[in-house]
C-alpha cells in the first residue's frame, strides 16, 4: 500500500464519523417518522393564525367574478393575490379589510416590461409609454383584461 493511502485512508476514516455524529446530533427527533420531512412541524404550523381564505371561499360570495374569471388569463392567480388576504374579510364581512389595487405601478408588478419574463405568457406594457395618464382599470377590467371597458 502507497505511504499516502496509508496517512489518508485514517483521515477519511475519522471524517466519516464525524460527520455520522454530526449529522445524528442535527437531525430533529422527528424527522422520517411519516415521511421525509420533520414531523412535528405538522403541529406547530397548526398553531399559526390563519390570514389567507383561499379562492373557493371568495367565489362563495362573489360567484360572478368566478364566472368571468374562469376563461380568463388570470383564472390561475389567487384572488388574494392581487386583493390581500381574505379571510378577516370574510369573518368580518367589510370591504374596508380587502385591497382593491387601482395604482398602475400594482399591475406593473406583472405587467411592466422585464426582460426576465416570458412576452408570450405574461403580457408587458412599457408604463412609461402607454396610456401614462390613465390608470389602467380605466381601460381594462383586471378580472377581464382583455375586454377594454367603453
Amino acid at each position: 500500500m502507497p505511504p499516502q493511502l496509508k496517512r489518508l485512508l485514517p483521515l477519511f476514516a475519522a471524517f466519516v464519523i464525524v460527520f455520522l455524529i454530526v449529522r445524528q446530533l442535527l437531525i430533529p427527533e422527528s424527522f422520517g417518522e411519516h415521511g421525509h420531512y420533520r414531523f412535528d412541524s405538522v403541529e406547530e404550523n397548526k398553531i399559526k393564525e390563519l390570514h389567507y381564505a383561499g379562492k373557493d371561499m371568495c367565489y362563495e360570495c362573489h360567484e360572478d367574478q368566478a364566472i368571468s374569471l374562469a376563461s380568463d388569463v388570470h383564472a390561475a392567480i389567487a384572488c388574494e393575490t392581487c386583493h390581500g388576504p381574505g379571510l378577516a374579510h370574510i369573518e368580518l364581512e367589510t370591504a374596508t379589510s380587502i385591497i382593491i389595487p387601482t395604482d398602475r405601478n400594482f399591475c406593473g408588478l406583472c405587467h411592466a416590461l422585464s426582460p426576465t419574463r416570458k412576452a408570450k405568457v405574461i403580457v408587458q406594457v412599457d408604463l412609461s409609454d402607454h396610456n401614462i395618464e390613465q390608470l389602467c382599470i380605466e381601460c381594462h377590467n383586471p378580472h377581464m383584461p382583455w375586454e377594454l371597458k367603453e
